[in-house]
């Protein structure tokens, strides 16, 4: 019986693998179907599968959707300010033009907090062209830092929606996943983006000239200061942070309420999107109207993710009611293969056959929550950060990504898997090492 559970859990994850890339369906309708697949030949009864399935997407979806949608309005306002690009210009001051790569990689780092990697990109691209032209240096000493500093946040650092969906998953508490995810983040992002560019870019010259979206140029005063670009990207983090040390900070009990609530990713992440409406927006001369378009604009993307993330969330509720998860549970305790090491392969597999980060997150993440049902010392927040970093090797021909920075930088596809591809790679085993060791402090 076991092995048939295994082999039928096998085909469902084929199914949203061919599903997504041969038939190029939308990973919801993929997942959704493997879900319909795995809870039929599993013999879950027929009224019971669509009860199941809509408890995941709602147990996942219930505290994600307002973070998701409040994320995505904070990211667009800082687009449309020009808040990334002050900071950009901020970095590169300190730094100075010898040290292009570290200023680039945390413009890249700061700026990837709150925004999605591909806004990130169309932020930071006409910088990076534009340094290049004047510094006649290899591109890629300069794309690459900034590239891997959005990878890096995007997949580890809440509040992205994939962390955020295993978050949920794995029931980790957020602000110590927040906290272990910035201390891991650091250093697999040097690693992948400034040493790996210095290395690669003697190596690695594109072949043909970039290609990128225009963005609208500013004028330095028409930026917002430095100070409030700083304040409108860290708020949240800032908040959320608040909300964790509360319980540790000796205050009364209706402050340290107070302080928790207000570190609820959802209420921190309000507070931070008015903040922007106030900062960015009417203060930098944009009228009611305009702030509306943003956030109409910035809100049809979502949708896709939310879809995604839900169906994840039904595909691991029928994992748990058919009984699979507790086979995979046992399985994985007689090979004494630890869930973290689980976690990572199981997320690299999937990121590997299906290109998408936030599928191989959200599904690693239902098929190994049944399986830490019965481990108590299972550490879930290093868990959601090695889901996180296996979702992120090996981009290759159906990543999004992959097109997008090989156009972006003017690469052929043999130059984009020597430098995307290996720089992912890179920044998803580091990652996991990271984490690997702070599990043994933690």
């Amino acid at each position: 019986m076991d092995a048939y559970l295994l082999i039928i859990t096998l085909l469902a994850i084929i199914i949203v693998i061919v599903g997504v890339s041969v038939f190029k369906w939308h990973a919801f309708i993929s997942l959704l179907i493997a879900s319909l697949f795995l809870a039929i030949f599993t013999g879950m009864n027929l009224d019971e599968i669509v009860k199941a399935y809509e408890t995941g997407v709602g147990g996942t979806l219930g505290h994600l959707i307002g973070i998701i949608a409040l994320g995505a309005i904070l990211g667009k306002m800082l687009a449309e300010s020009g808040a990334g690009l002050r900071i950009a210009n901020f970095f590169i001051k300190v730094f100075g033009e010898k040290k292009l790569p570290w200023a680039m990689f945390f413009s890249g780092f700061v700026i990837g907090i709150p925004v999605f990697f591909e806004v990130g990109i169309l932020i930071l691209l006409p910088l990076v062209i534009s340094i290049q032209k004047a510094s006649k240096k290899n591109i890629l000493l300069i794309a690459l830092p900034a590239i891997a500093g959005l990878s890096i946040v995007h997949g580890l650092v809440p509040p992205h929606p994939g962390a955020v969906a295993a978050i949920g998953i794995y029931n980790a508490n957020l602000g110590k996943v927040l906290l272990y995810s910035l201390i891991i983040a650091i250093p697999a992002g040097i690693i992948g983006g400034p040493l790996f560019a210095k290395y690669i870019s003697k190596r690695v010259t594109p072949e043909e000239e970039p290609e990128f979206v225009h963005v609208e140029e500013k004028t330095e005063d028409q930026l917002p200061s430095t100070f409030i670009s700083f304040f409108s990207i860290l708020l949240p983090v800032i908040l959320m942070v608040l909300g964790t040390l509360s319980p540790y900070m000796h205050v009364s009990k209706s402050l340290e309420s107070a302080f928790t609530f207000i570190g609820s990713p959802l209420i921190a992440l309000l507070i931070s999107v008015f903040s922007a409406y106030y900062f960015l927006g009417f203060r930098l001369g944009q009228n009611k109207k305009a702030i509306k378009k943003f956030t109409e604009d910035c809100l049809v993307p979502v949708g896709s993710i939310v879809l995604i993330i839900g169906a994840g969330g039904g595909f691991k509720q029928i994992l748990i009611e058919s009984g699979v998860g507790d086979t995979i549970g046992h399985l994985a305790q007689n090979f004494s293969v630890s869930p973290l090491v689980l976690a990572f392969i199981i997320a690299g597999l999937i990121r590997i056959a299906t290109g998408s980060a936030t599928v191989a997150l959200t599904t690693a993440a239902g098929i190994v929550s049944p399986i830490i049902a019965n481990m108590p010392d299972v550490n879930l927040e290093l868990l959601v950060i090695v889901t996180g970093a296996g979702s992120l090797m090996f981009s290759h021909v159906n990543d999004a990504g992959f097109w997008m920075v090989k156009e972006y930088l003017g690469l052929s596809i043999k130059e984009t898997f020597k430098t995307w591809t290996a720089l992912e790679t890179i920044l998803s085993f580091v990652a996991f090492v990271c984490a690997l060791i702070l599990n043994a402090f933690v």
